[in-house]
């Protein structure tokens, strides 16, 4: 994934860099204005540039996620054409992948 690139979530809808740091940028206010952060021990540059990084490697994550289960639909389907129904399959395969992965949804 590069910099500034749109990080495709699901078919059709995508997540930009600029979109990222604005959710890091909202959560980080939130919490500051109901007064659950007072002081940082490092400077606040430092802390949102890390919110924003694990904001990124969660929707990065999640993404991976995504392409494995297309992957093994995409295997069933060959092994058993016409069997089962993709949009059926696809919910079902995430969530316990997404469990067995420790991946929270």
């Amino acid at each position: 994934m590069t910099l500034g690139a749109p990080l495709t979530l699901v078919k059709g809808m995508k997540i930009s860099e600029k979109q990222m740091k604005r959710m890091a940028s909202a959560i980080m206010n939130g919490l500051k204005s109901q007064h659950s952060i007072e002081v940082f021990k490092e400077k606040e540059e430092v802390v949102l540039a890390r919110a924003e990084a694990l904001i990124r490697a969660d929707f990065a994550r999640e993404s991976a996620l995504d392409q494995e289960v297309h992957k093994m639909m995409d295997d069933l389907e060959r092994q058993s054409a016409g069997a089962f129904e993709r949009y059926k399959m696809f919910p079902m395969l995430k969530k316990r992948l997404a469990k067995e992965k420790g991946i929270v949804l």
